[in-house]
């Protein structure tokens, strides 16, 4: 990960260059993305964000400049490379989808292997694998014109990942999608970096979508004006002296405190040792847990819980002095609940905390001990194969192999498709739980 995987030295874009309509799509151009990142490329409508995307991917033509693809220029590789890199190096998602309408799901999906020449047993059983993981094999036999719009986009992303790509890009993936099924689809692209290790490089002009990236470069006029960085995945010895976008004081969106928090937060885990990341993500552990554990509350009485559960977790104090300083009044330095709310708050904590402990000092057994304490937490009634499915599942959660909308899909899944076979609520709550504990176990 040490050297960049992409880099654009000088990159100059102009149409009808010498024409009385000479239009500049993109003026000198400086940008470098490493391996594994997620860069969202962010501005207003004609800015020339999607030209930098096209010229990423090959697809426009430079003027001037370059676009190198792991040291080689895309405008240099022979005929035989260019065509490998668009058939397995790269995925495209387009806004409008682009599948081809005489053809089923599965086959729309397999077509790039077609184009290679692949067997059609070995295709289709790819096909089927990628409809399965995005909820959508049930959909195969169908055409795109029987599909909605959240499920054409999950079919253009399994599309985009038949061939096994390094680098996804997406050009407003979600611009024609209703927000649940967008919501979808960014947590499906945030999955593909963060469990499959993809390369995610978006165009969007909705600042809602920022959260998800590594790094957003913010672009205007054709040009790259400002960076801003919320998880640094680039060497340390890259970013002395790099080259980028312009120290304006120009702001394009308000920052928002969440944001800022969040953006020293991640910026701050860099060169840190484990020990130091875990401290350093105390109180946001502690935000989380009481948000999970948490019922109504007045403002002051959640604020003085929060303090505490801190100290708790810094392990400054045990769990009985936890409950007795809720149950004390705020006017004595206490939460102000009543009693029976922070007994049942105070063990609710020291049980989550107790079953953290247990994976840390036993990580072989850790899918049967959260698929045990699921069972007695949530009064689960599984069969013995059940029983083995869930501990399958969880541990390829527990190991990163699947991100959380998978682990709630093959909760969710009938036991004939070789899901745990929960019902729905039920599957949700189960991630819920897994979902806490996976964060208080981080270290």
């Amino acid at each position: 990960m040490n050297d960049p995987l992409i880099v654009v030295d000088k990159l100059r874009i102009i149409y009808n260059q010498g024409k009385s309509n000479e239009t500049r799509a993109l003026e000198e151009t400086n940008l470098t993305i490493y391996p594994q990142e997620y860069v969202i490329i962010f501005g207003p409508s004609g800015c020339g964000k999607s030209t930098l995307l096209y010229s990423l991917s090959g697809l426009q033509r430079a003027t001037y400049g370059t676009v190198s693809i792991r040291g080689k220029a895309i405008s240099k590789m022979t005929r035989k490379e260019d065509l490998e890199f668009h058939q397995t190096g790269i995925g495209m998602i387009f806004q409008a989808f682009y599948l081809i309408s005489s053809l089923n799901i599965l086959e729309n999906v397999c077509l790039p292997k077609v184009f290679r020449g692949e067997n059609p047993k070995d295709r289709k059983q790819a096909g089927i694998k990628l409809l399965r993981r995005f909820g959508i094999v049930e959909q195969g036999d169908k055409f795109p014109s029987q599909l909605s719009g959240g499920q054409k986009q999950r079919t253009a992303i399994a599309r985009s990942l038949i061939n096994n790509p390094e680098i996804i890009l997406a050009d407003e993936p979600v611009g024609n999608l209703d927000s649940e099924s967008a919501e979808n689809v960014l947590k499906i692209l945030k999955e593909l970096n963060e469990v499959d290790k993809k390369t995610i490089i978006m165009v969007t002009h909705n600042p809602e979508h920022l959260i998800y990236a590594d790094r957003v470069i913010y672009m205007k006029d054709g040009q790259i004006v400002k960076e801003e960085v919320f998880k640094e995945k680039r060497p340390l010895k890259a970013l002395d002296g790099e080259a980028g976008a312009d120290d304006e004081e120009e702001e394009i969106i308000p920052e928002t405190p969440q944001s800022r928090e969040l953006k020293m937060l991640m910026t701050s885990f860099r060169s840190l040792l484990p020990q130091q990341v875990d401290v350093l993500l105390v109180p946001f552990k502690a935000k989380q847990l009481l948000s999970h554990l948490l019922s109504e509350l007045s403002e002051e009485q959640v604020s003085m819980a929060e303090a505490f559960l801190k100290e708790l977790l810094f392990q400054n104090i045990d769990i009985e002095t936890f409950s007795s300083r809720l149950d004390l009044d705020l006017e004595e330095g206490g939460a102000g609940w009543n009693k029976l709310r922070a007994q049942s708050f105070g063990k609710r904590a020291s049980q989550i905390l107790s079953i953290v402990q247990q994976l840390k000092t036993d990580q072989e057994r850790g899918s049967i001990i959260i698929a045990d304490y699921l069972v007695d937490r949530l009064h689960l009634r599984l069969s013995p194969e059940q029983k083995l499915r869930l501990q399958s599942v969880l541990k390829l959660r527990l190991e990163s192999q699947i991100g959380q909308i998978e682990l709630q899909k093959r909760f969710d899944a009938p036991v004939d498709t070789n899901g745990v076979g929960l019902h729905r609520t039920t599957a949700e709550k189960a991630v819920r739980e897994v979902e806490i504990i996976m964060l208080l176990k981080y270290s």
